[in-house]
């Protein structure tokens, strides 16, 4: 007997099982769309599509590339709508390949690079011990962990901290544009990284000044020095497991949490109440999961803090509850980007 498949049902055995089989396998096969997409970016294809298509001959003579394997690796991606060959054999930028390039604003070409880098393939492969034992696969692999191996493995780490701030370039704008800062005098980026998102925030409001707080490796290559904002940030190194800048009247978080366990995302938090006065906010922002089957950056990123590092994405009722341990209540929930939620926070009275 054969009957149809709907929405979640099982089918019974037997059922269209060929269809299934193919696409299941190839999601075991996803980690080959990640090899190509690396390869593509290490050979700059994009770059090279920008005065028009070219086929995979004239591309291997600019790149470097082996021909016969380039057209393979080119059409293998335009399975997924990056590059598109047309009848003649040339390939197209299309819109998804337009991030790969390095001359537009919220390129992710440095991105897709480090995320091909071994401590993330490595981890990735160790991922079935991590959730047999709750460990964290990098930590198993590595015999440390990533934050420590980002910052004493130097050409990783510069690559690592140079990615992130330019996949986050575009979210830092979103941000600052969404969010409303006509009542602050001053902000403190808390793990701000190099810096992106209070350079958004400043030129956006030219009332305000800023602090980027974040380790002393980290904010040495911070991208605040530019003549626009001249007398207005300043550069400050620590760790905000002990201590932050005190006194400001916003104080944001950015793609931290995520990275720590609960009982260590409580202390972050702690640590920023301590700092801050009665009046001030908390920006805490971060792919909040939704319920439901849907796809969500939210829920794929989740695995990749499995992979490497303590944390985990959460749930707004999973964030919530964390900031009411730390002393503090919701304010409101904002949603800037399709990449993220913010958070509003104040100390609880």
């Amino acid at each position: 007997m054969s009957v149809a498949h709907r929405g979640d049902e099982a089918a019974p055995s037997g059922s269209g099982t060929g269809r299934e089989a193919g696409d299941l396998l190839d999601l075991a096969l996803g980690y080959l769309y990640s090899a190509a997409l690396h390869s593509a970016a290490r050979f700059g294809v994009a770059d090279h599509l920008v005065d028009g298509p070219r086929t995979a001959g004239e591309l291997a003579g600019s790149t470097g590339a082996h021909e016969p394997h380039l057209y393979r690796l080119l059409r293998f991606l335009a399975t997924k709508g990056v590059f598109r060959e047309d009848e003649t054999g040339r390939f197209h930028l299309t819109p998804l390949a337009q991030a790969l390039r390095t001359d537009v604003p919220g390129s992710i070409r440095d991105t897709v690079m480090v995320y091909s880098e071994a401590p993330f393939w490595e981890s990735a492969g160790r991922l079935h011990e991590a959730v047999r034992t709750g460990t964290t696969a990098f930590e198993t692999q590595y015999g440390t962990s990533f934050y420590d191996h980002v910052a004493t493995d130097r050409d990783f780490g510069a690559a690592f901290n140079a990615s992130m701030a330019a996949a986050s370039e575009a979210l830092s704008n979103d941000i600052a544009e969404a969010l409303d800062f006509s009542q602050a005098k001053s902000v403190v980026d808390v793990g701000g990284g190099r810096g992106g998102l209070l350079r958004s925030v400043l030129r956006r409001n030219p009332h305000l000044t800023g602090v980027l707080f974040d380790l002393e490796n980290v904010v040495a290559g911070h991208v605040l020095d530019t003549p626009d904002l001249a007398g207005r940030w300043q550069a400050q190194a620590g760790d905000f497991f002990v201590s932050v800048p005190s006194g400001a009247d916003v104080y944001v978080l950015k793609h931290v949490l995520a990275s720590w366990t609960d009982e260590q995302c409580v202390s972050i938090l702690r640590t920023c109440r301590a700092a801050m006065p009665a009046h001030a906010r908390l920006l805490v922002a971060n792919p909040m999961i939704p319920a439901g089957n849907e796809p969500h950056f939210g829920k794929t990123v989740d695995m990749l803090m499995m992979t490497v590092l303590n944390g985990r994405n959460r749930t707004r009722a999973e964030y919530g509850e964390l900031l009411r341990q730390a002393g503090f209540e919701i304010v409101r929930f904002l949603d800037p980007s399709p990449h993220a939620s913010v958070a509003e926070a104040a100390v609880a009275r």
